[in-house]
């Protein structure tokens, strides 16, 4: 089970919170008619009513939690609702699949060595698109653009595994000063719990 402190409670640990998640297709009959700079154009009005009321909450960059974590980009993953983070708590590193690449090293990297975090959460989930492409994605690029891209796609079968295989990328990193705390999960995005995975398998 993982813990995380919460700022609604004095000092000390509590269960994370899980709860239900929404997007704004639940509550704006149109949202599905947006597209391009239509959409930009909501996002740049909502910042302005948001920049409207803001208050500098008067923190610096160094996460209070001194924890980061590294998640998929899947739109259905609310982290901070997902683990009872709040502004301030963590780093939060996404991207295709929550994979653990050289990109993902260099953050956090910098997350530890230059503000601090001690510990590393990793987490997958349930339905991931990566599970449905191949590498061949990126011949299919080269065929289309006439260059191959440089990355890989990280593709997976097994969501367990690539989360182990995630924990052993950054546990055996030289670069990172902190890998004695470092645990990976498969969220599930029909339940909305973690699941921890084993890192020997």
């Amino acid at each position: 089970m993982f813990f995380v402190p919460s700022h609604s409670r004095p000092a000390g640990v509590g269960h994370i919170n899980v709860v239900s998640m929404t997007t704004s297709a639940h509550h704006s009959p149109d949202a599905s008619a947006l597209a391009g700079d239509t959409v930009i154009d909501r996002l740049v009005e909502a910042n302005r009513r948001y920049a409207a009321g803001f208050q500098d909450p008067g923190m610096d960059a160094r996460p209070v939690l001194r924890v980061a974590v590294v998640a998929c980009m899947d739109a259905r993953l609310d982290l901070h609702d997902a683990l009872g983070l709040e502004l301030g708590d963590c780093h939060t590193i996404r991207n295709a699949g929550g994979v653990v690449t050289d990109d993902v090293i260099r953050s956090l990297t910098i997350s530890q060595r230059a503000l601090g975090t001690r510990s590393v959460i990793l987490i997958h989930h349930t339905g991931c698109g990566l599970e449905s492409l191949t590498e061949d994605f990126r011949h299919e690029l080269e065929d289309e653009v006439g260059q191959r891209p440089p990355w890989a796609v990280e593709a997976f079968r097994d969501v367990d595994q690539d989360v182990r295989q995630s924990m052993q990328r950054v546990r055996t990193s030289p670069f990172l000063l902190h890998t004695d705390h470092v645990r990976g999960f498969v969220f599930d995005v029909k339940q909305g719990a973690l699941r921890e995975i084993d890192p020997t398998g």
